[in-house]
């Protein structure tokens, strides 16, 4: 009775163990990227490799600093990266709300032209952008690096999923009482969205935080790197194996703001992933 009573719990653990394992090796690269920010130049090139600095050395920090701008890098990223998520944010939602509640001729085949635009690598309209903005004297400049990216069509189809399911009979209501289409957007139908902006907002955020080809090709002067130009910078500069600590060490800043985000939107973001499909 009582073995038969551990069978279910065993085999529950055997069913963990699995996932432990994968768990374990996703997280392996960020604890030898932490680790290795701390060591020295001489721990970093021992081999066998060391699995814990004997001190830990905060100047591989302090030298990212030095030898770059990095702290004006981290400040373009910040105005760079918030900007073009709220920008993603609002287009998304008033686009959204467009194709879900609202009836024009050709909806559907406007929709799927937005949906289509994601099958198109990036790089097609890579010169295209470029010569607009070089034409207009947008190079090196914020508006360069927000403008092409405000829209998003994955932004546009997970908003439009979400607003689908909000009943139509209380937008009628709100229509009732004199309620204005952008009342009804923006005090009705946007704090029910929860769920779906910190979903996007954590996608948006994380993608142009690590954008880098775009602002490779229209940022020239070093004043306007971002944080991924930045690093690019660190690893030219520190090309020996002995400044490795140094680069890891740029890659955890480079990196944290997106592990804050994270965190702080974790429990709104799994329930967005949850209810993506979902369509009432």
């Amino acid at each position: 009775m009582y073995q038969n009573s551990r069978k279910p719990e065993v085999y529950r653990w055997w069913a963990y163990f699995p996932m432990v394992i994968i768990a374990l090796l996703s997280i392996f690269p960020f604890y030898w990227m932490l680790i290795s920010s701390f060591k020295t130049s001489t721990e970093i090139t021992t081999l066998p490799p060391m699995w814990w600095p004997h001190v830990f050395d905060a100047r591989p920090y302090s030298t990212v600093f030095h030898v770059l701008s990095f702290g004006r890098a981290i400040l373009n990223s910040i105005i760079v990266t918030v900007l073009t998520t709220l920008g993603i944010l609002i287009t998304s939602i008033m686009a959204g709300y467009v194709f879900a509640k609202h009836q024009f001729k050709g909806k559907n085949t406007i929709f799927i032209g937005v949906l289509a635009t994601m099958m198109v690598p990036s790089f097609v309209t890579l010169v295209p952008l470029y010569y607009m903005f070089n034409k207009v004297g947008l190079t090196d400049t914020y508006a360069a690096l927000i403008i092409p990216n405000v829209a998003n069509a994955f932004g546009i189809f997970l908003m439009r999923q979400f607003i689908s399911n909000i009943p139509d009979e209380l937008l009628e209501a709100a229509k009732i009482d004199g309620a204005s289409e952008w009342t009804i957007l923006w005090r009705i139908i946007s704090p029910l969205l929860t769920p779906a902006v910190a979903t996007l907002g954590m996608f948006a955020f994380v993608f142009q935080w690590n954008q880098f080809l775009w602002p490779l090709t229209v940022i020239h002067q070093s004043s306007m790197d971002t944080v991924v130009l930045a690093l690019n910078s660190l690893e030219s500069y520190t090309s020996s194996v002995q400044f490795t600590n140094v680069i890891m060490a740029g890659t955890v800043i480079g990196i944290l703001p997106s592990v804050i985000l994270f965190i702080w939107l974790q429990r709104y973001f799994v329930r967005g992933i949850t209810m993506t499909g979902i369509k009432g």
